[in-house]
């Protein structure tokens, strides 16, 4: 199934710049942005990357056991190449150099080596990772996970022998110093929900708290990690030495455990990339973000800048911003042939809900989807 949605895109997205031309390319313009639906999930998927060759893969969730996907970026029938058996709820995922795919799960990262014809059941490759969410390999073939909605910004890296170590942390949003937590605590409405009183105070908002602060993971040419902050829309930036041990200042707020990084650590925070999911680099090395939360596309310059290269328009009438072509989008990649895909979770968040318009619906045909866009 494919569907197609032509939309203007707030900049130019051109094809020099996806295969690494100059930032500097990019100009201000009204360029239609052409949304593919090349997959119409039956289940709900979280979690995309690709062979290199064309090819897409995602797990999907809410199966016993869960499926994980592999499809033509050119359109066509699915083909389940692999299962996560039972209790299952995968989220990112990637290939090693030698073909075998890692797929964060619950609190492992399971592996395995795609195969249509005979599916494997994926086996359990490192545990002890709870909330298990990004996940790369460095230079040296390391895995490094992050802890996703746990909240406590984890990153673990896993050797060739699938022992996971933490290495350090990204700073929470609340310190459980005393008993409630000291800290910042992120609202998105809906899910929460804000009543001002007659006198016109806002009452307490006690749902939608949104504490993830280690998401989407990258690493650049030169091995530095970068790190998706979801609820400080925030990229931190943590450079390796040639053992792979973190250079990044830590240790600066005793609140928190020693390898905890320090905010002078984080590379770019914007507005625009509130709700920040999974990230990717392109060749220039700017990153192509999923801002799920405002269901939009975001690309941090190298130069610093941060531009919104699309976001849903709001409905003349509702004013909501739900009715796709993004649906929640998560985990971009980019392909050879220079488009930008990611899934759509349809999750019932900020400007996702309520999550029942669109093309994808909790209780229809099409649960979840991946999008490409063209350049």
């Amino acid at each position: 199934m494919r569907r197609t949605v032509v939309l203007t895109a707030t900049i130019a997205l051109s094809a020099g710049l996806l295969s690494g031309a100059s930032a500097g390319d990019m100009t201000a313009s009204h360029h239609p942005a052409v949304f593919e639906t090349v997959f119409a999930a039956p289940l709900g998927i979280e979690g995309l990357t690709t062979d290199g060759r064309g090819n897409l893969y995602a797990p999907a969730r809410g199966a016993d056991p869960c499926p994980v996907y592999r499809v033509a970026a050119s359109g066509g029938p699915a083909a389940v190449v692999g299962t996560i058996p039972a209790p299952c709820s995968p989220a990112g995922l990637t290939f090693d150099r030698r073909g075998r795919l890692y797929v964060a799960n619950a609190d492992t990262v399971v592996s395995f080596v795609p195969d249509a014809a005979n599916p494997p059941a994926a086996t359990v490759f490192t545990s002890g990772v709870p909330g298990a969410n990004g996940v790369a390999f460095d230079q040296s073939g390391a895995l490094w996970i992050s802890d996703g909605v746990t909240g406590q910004g984890r990153v673990w890296r896993a050797g060739a022998d699938g022992v996971a170590a933490e290495v350090f942390r990204v700073q929470p949003m609340v310190s459980d110093v005393i008993a409630g937590g000291v800290g910042r605590d992120v609202r998105g409405l809906p899910p929460g929900t804000v009543t001002i009183t007659p006198s016109g105070r806002t009452a307490a908002d006690t749902a939608g708290s949104q504490h993830l602060v280690a998401n989407g993971l990258a690493f650049t040419a030169d091995g530095t990690l970068l790190v998706a902050d979801t609820a400080r829309g925030a990229l931190w930036r943590v450079p390796m030495d040639r053992s792979g041990r973190p250079r990044a200042a830590t240790g600066c707020d005793a609140a928190f455990p020693a390898n905890t990084l320090c905010l002078d650590d984080i590379e770019v925070q914007h507005p625009y990339l509130e709700g920040a999911d999974g990230i990717v680099l392109d060749r220039a090395g700017n990153v192509w973000t999923a801002a799920n939360e405002r269901n939009a596309i975001v690309l941090a310059r190298r130069d610093g800048r941060v531009v919104e290269y699309f976001r849903n328009p709001a409905d003349p009438a509702s004013k909501l911003r739900n009715g796709g072509p993004l649906e929640f989008p998560t985990s971009p990649v980019l392909l050879p042939d220079g488009r930008l895909c990611v899934t759509q979770s349809d999750g019932s968040r900020r400007d996702n809900a309520p999550n029942t318009a669109g093309e994808a619906s909790p209780t229809g045909a099409v649960r979840g989807k991946i999008s490409c866009v063209k350049p």
